[in-house]
């Protein structure tokens, strides 16, 4: 067992221990305390990294090693120290205590994302006592703020110390690289290429105010509540993007049944609850999510306004806002609360061909697929400004009964030892090699 698979389980119980929960308000602790254990243990082995806080408290770490080859582009590799909250009650461990039982790291965070904060580091530290150079410029860098949009990490260094991604032209980070066992001898490795736009948008309604007890033709509740309805019930068409279609294909022929483009149904009960990332990937989606009008009973309010959560296709950006805007009907008008692009690249190129054959080195049954994610990640929000093209890549072999979705922001939270060490492993090839 290498240095990086030995030690890989401490570290990233040692960042588990450290509450970094993101509430979204700036009320949490941030991420200081988190990127001081990774300063630290960089440090420890003679690793010079830059600490960078773009608010009291919101601290980021980027560190660069040097390639073999200067002719060749940089390859960034990025993680995010904040964790959504946890609530203790409701876990049967507590959630910031990193317990390791059965096999498991326990904790807030363990997929989301420490775990590959915690390979990072484990690999960039065997890298340094082994002096051994990548045949490119690595950049790591652990960033702040992704559980509430960036902006105090990937969005705040892309745009004000761009210098520190000199050269990067693709990116590793979450969400992907993770297994789905077919059987014994085959295992599909979903790689995220694709992300879903996201258009959060508030609603309003505005009408005659006046008493409840007479006629109101002009009722803004009334209003908001059709639209509201309207947008909700809206039956979005399937759409096949070309990762997606790509992605359905390759799980038929892995099982063999038949791709019925009218129904794919029975190709996504074969991949069992992993369709909460995959499924809403089938179409545009539209979610009420919010309600907000009145002070008092009897009083008609002469506003009303709702919150809705809307993800768009990659290339249907203008198609979803069209509809949106016919379903709102005359007397309701949009904002956006939060608006980002959708992002899709193509599955190959030398670094997917590196990443399948680092898989199929640690895993011979191994076959790495695309696929496209309903929500986002740091590789699409900010870093695609840069013209950095963005995988989700962090590998895990999982046990076949693990629900792996249900991990994310979910109670009780955790990732096998085991898998870290494979993690290492496969990261260990891709990085040296690529």
């Amino acid at each position: 067992m290498t240095p990086a698979e030995k030690e890989v389980a401490d570290l990233c119980v040692e960042l588990i221990r450290v509450d970094s929960s993101n509430y979204g308000d700036g009320s949490g602790p941030g991420e200081r305390a988190a990127a001081e254990v990774v300063m630290a243990r960089l440090d420890e082995v003679g690793i010079e990294a830059t600490y960078i806080e773009s608010e009291p408290g919101r601290g980021n770490v980027i560190t660069r090693v040097e390639g073999s080859d200067p002719s060749l582009p940089a390859l960034l590799v990025h993680g995010h120290l904040d964790v959504v909250p946890a609530n203790a009650a409701d876990w049967s461990v507590d959630p910031f205590a990193g317990e390791v039982r059965d096999g498991y790291i326990w904790g807030r965070g363990a997929v989301d994302m420490k775990d590959m904060d915690a390979m990072m580091l484990a690999l960039l530290r065997q890298l340094k006592r082994e002096g051994r150079k990548p045949r490119r410029d690595l950049v790591f860098a652990w960033v702040a703020d992704e559980e509430a949009g960036g902006v105090y990490g990937a969005k705040y260094l892309t745009a004000h110390h761009p210098e520190l991604f000199e050269g990067v032209t693709e990116a590793i980070s979450e969400v992907g690289g993770y297994s789905l066992e077919v059987d014994p001898s085959l295992r599909l490795y979903l790689i995220e290429t694709a992300q879903k736009g996201l258009a959060w948008m508030k609603l309003i309604a505005d009408g005659t105010a006046g008493h409840g007890s007479m006629l109101n033709s002009d009722n803004a509740v009334t209003e908001i509540a059709r639209a509201v309805s309207r947008i909700g019930d809206h039956d979005w068409p399937l759409t096949y993007t070309p990762t997606v279609r790509t992605f359905l294909t390759e799980v038929a022929d892995a099982f063999g049944i038949p791709f019925d483009e009218n129904d794919p149904q029975p190709i996504l009960d074969k991949i069992g609850p992993l369709v909460r990332f995959v499924g809403a990937t089938l179409s545009n989606t539209t979610n009420p999510t919010q309600l907000t009008a009145g002070y008092k009973s009897n009083v008609i309010p002469g506003q009303a306004e709702a919150v809705v959560d809307g993800r768009f296709l990659p290339g249907f950006e203008d198609e979803f806002f069209k509809t949106i805007d016919t379903l709102l009907g005359p007397k309701v008008r949009r904002e956006f609360v939060h608006h980002d692009i959708a992002l899709e690249t193509t599955f190959d190129g030398a670094l997917v061909e590196s990443m399948i054959a680092a898989l199929k080195a640690e895993d011979p049954a191994a076959r790495a697929i695309p696929y496209c994610m309903s929500g986002g990640t740091d590789n699409k929000t900010f870093f695609a400004d840069l013209g950095v093209r963005g995988f989700g890549f962090v590998p895990l072999r999982l046990p076949v009964d693990m629900d792996f979705a249900a991990m994310f922001h979910g109670v009780d939270e955790r990732v096998p030892v085991e898998a870290l060490q494979f993690g290492v492993r496969v990261l260990d090839r891709l990085l040296l090699n690529y």
